[in-house]
């Protein structure tokens, strides 16, 4: 029966890819997700005022929680060929995985000890690495993290004719309103905020061109934009496809 519920956590804490989610997995999915939305409650201080006394008892409970799978992983962890041994424990403790488990309890254990510093607030924020843990253990969620890491050539080639765009339409609005809006546009990095906001297609209408010439370069410009911001996207979204397929 031991060797049994041993395997079972072994499964569920180190799915293979082609194992459907266990009901240890769906649990520590829902326990993280509430974690994350009382951290984000607790910052609200209508919500500390009526349930402060209860949010340190739950994240005392979701820190016994998210330490008994840590500790859990770190005594698996050896089902893995690559963990296997003193030194696959050693490998598997500084892996991207278990530290982002030891990041999810870290700020619980420096907030209960620094209760009464300064920090104590940005230590708490360091909890919404528990979210990454949320994306770890959901398997949809881990194909679109692959896809955007499989895209990376491409979003970094993207990255870079983004940079170019906005740093020729800074110059081109520089020379054409920089004498008219000097405070907007009579610099090159002046305009550059103009232009991030431009080709974003975020537009927040705090500068903008006033000049014909101004208007007509700002047209083309939002035109290219288009182009900018759909261009990642539709490479993540063909990456993703494919992952699916696969």
């Amino acid at each position: 029966m031991k060797t049994t519920f041993k395997q079972y956590l072994s499964r569920s804490l180190f799915p293979r890819d082609t194992e459907t989610s266990t009901v240890l997995e769906r649990a520590l999915s829902v326990v993280i997700l509430f974690a994350v939305v009382l951290m984000v409650l607790d910052t609200e201080p209508n919500f500390q005022t009526q349930f402060g006394a209860w949010v340190k008892p739950i994240e005392f409970v979701i820190f016994l929680i998210f330490g008994t799978e840590y500790i859990l992983r770190l005594l698996l962890c050896g089902r893995l060929q690559k963990y296997q041994g003193l030194k696959g424990k050693i490998k598997y403790m500084i892996s991207p995985m278990a530290i982002t488990d030891l990041l999810a309890i870290l700020p619980n254990i420096i907030v209960f000890i620094l209760d009464d510093l300064v920090f104590l607030r940005l230590f708490r924020l360091f909890r919404m690495f528990r979210i990454v843990k949320l994306i770890r253990t959901n398997k949809p969620l881990m194909l679109f993290a692959e896809s955007i890491q499989s895209s990376w050539p491409q979003l970094s080639a993207s990255l870079v004719v983004t940079l170019f765009l906005l740093f020729l339409s800074a110059i081109l609005l520089y020379f054409v309103e920089g004498s008219v809006q000097p405070e907007a546009f009579g610099s090159i990095p002046r305009a550059m905020w103009w232009a991030m906001a431009t080709l974003t297609t975020v537009g927040y209408g705090d500068v903008y061109p006033i000049t014909v010439t101004g208007k007509i370069c700002a047209g083309i410009i939002s035109l290219i934009s288009i182009g900018v911001v759909a261009l990642p996207a539709g490479i993540i979204a063909a990456n993703f496809s494919e992952k699916l397929k696969q």
